[in-house]
């Protein structure tokens, strides 16, 4: 019989803006008693895994974005390795948080993100919170690769955009939240709107064997026409993602009397 070092794990899916229904489906988790003993985060799942870890509540997350503008957080980038950069990001995590280091914080956290020198997946579970969660946030074309250590990384949903592995052995249960479900819906012709609609292709593919290793997937469709810069919108997001996590976990519980595989 395996001895697990943790009961419930959380692993949260990449998705820019949809990364606030992150926080409504943990909100609806927490009310059904389910609260986590690690997580493991990609991308806008890493920046809610991280403000969760620092103890903060999954409302009062929203309520330090919906105030502040895309423009506030990015710069634009003078050189040709990605049309903005994560700089002023970086600076607002750091003035956030209250825990620096990923190793001090309250939960203990997992930060994926992609290794674009050695092209390999790479977990972060020491170091600087603040440049961790830029590089797993770090969309190539969109924002310049982010240099730690001499080495540049991007986006960590590039190879794996559900991070269920990298907790997998060590918890009992992993609830899988996916707030980046393929949708084929209309989209602009434009640069900007093709490589982010390839981006989610690529994505969605190597979520699915991530999928498969979850005791429980949670999925918050409807939230492909939000804009990346519409942070104003952080709490409608929020609502999205607690109603689909709400509905999932009562109907499991009603259909089969328990919310696991």
């Amino acid at each position: 019989m395996n001895e697990y070092k943790y009961k419930i794990g959380y692993a949260l899916s990449g998705g820019f803006i949809k990364g606030f229904a992150h926080l409504g489906i943990m909100q609806a988790l927490h009310e059904h008693d389910i609260k986590p003993d690690v997580l493991s985060g990609v991308s806008a799942g890493a920046l809610a895994s991280v403000f969760y870890a620092d103890g903060r509540e999954p409302y009062r997350i929203v309520e330090l974005f919906e105030h502040q503008s895309f423009k506030e957080l990015t710069t634009f980038s003078i050189n040709k390795q990605g049309l903005l950069k994560l700089d002023s990001f970086v600076r607002f995590l750091e003035s956030n948080l209250r825990t620096q280091m990923i190793e001090d914080l309250k939960i203990p956290t997992v930060i994926t993100a992609t290794d674009l020198d050695h092209g390999r997946i790479v977990s972060f579970r020491k170091g600087k919170i603040a440049e961790r969660v830029a590089a797993s946030c770090c969309m190539p074309v969109l924002f310049a690769p982010l240099r730690i250590n001499n080495t540049y990384y991007v986006d960590g949903g590039v190879l794996m955009n559900l991070p269920v592995s990298p907790i997998r052995n060590a918890c009992e249960k992993v609830i899988a939240m996916n707030v980046d479900p393929l949708v084929a819906d209309e989209y602009s012709k434009n640069m900007i709107s093709i490589a982010l609609r390839a981006y989610h292709f690529i994505f969605q593919a190597n979520t699915l064997s991530q999928k498969a290793i979850a005791d429980l997937l949670i999925e918050s469709y409807g939230l492909s026409g939000y804009s990346n810069h519409e942070l104003e919108k952080a709490e409608e997001i929020f609502e999205q993602g607690y109603n689909a996590a709400t509905e999932t976990l009562d109907s499991l519980l009603q259909e089969k009397g328990t919310i696991w595989r």
